[in-house]
């Protein structure tokens, strides 16, 4: 009655053969951000700010991916 409410999770569309995700860290401190990489230009689109681990996970859950490769 009291409990928390399942949320669904809305996957990200994109073309896996143009972008792909991934988690850019900041050297200096400490911030994740996830999201999508042009595989031509290199362009980052930024989905989503990473602050726990609940986050990441949710992050792979959006992409469906569980080894995303982080930038710095």
């Amino acid at each position: 009655m009291f409990g928390r409410k399942k949320t669904t999770v809305q996957k990200l569309s994109y073309d896996p053969q143009q972008k792909t995700p991934v988690i850019r860290c900041s050297i200096c401190n400490g911030e994740q951000v996830g999201g999508l990489k042009d595989l031509k230009n290199g362009k980052f689109e930024e989905v989503m700010t990473i602050r726990s681990s609940q986050d990441l996970e949710l992050f792979r859950e959006m992409t469906g991916k569980q080894d995303i490769p982080k930038e710095y």
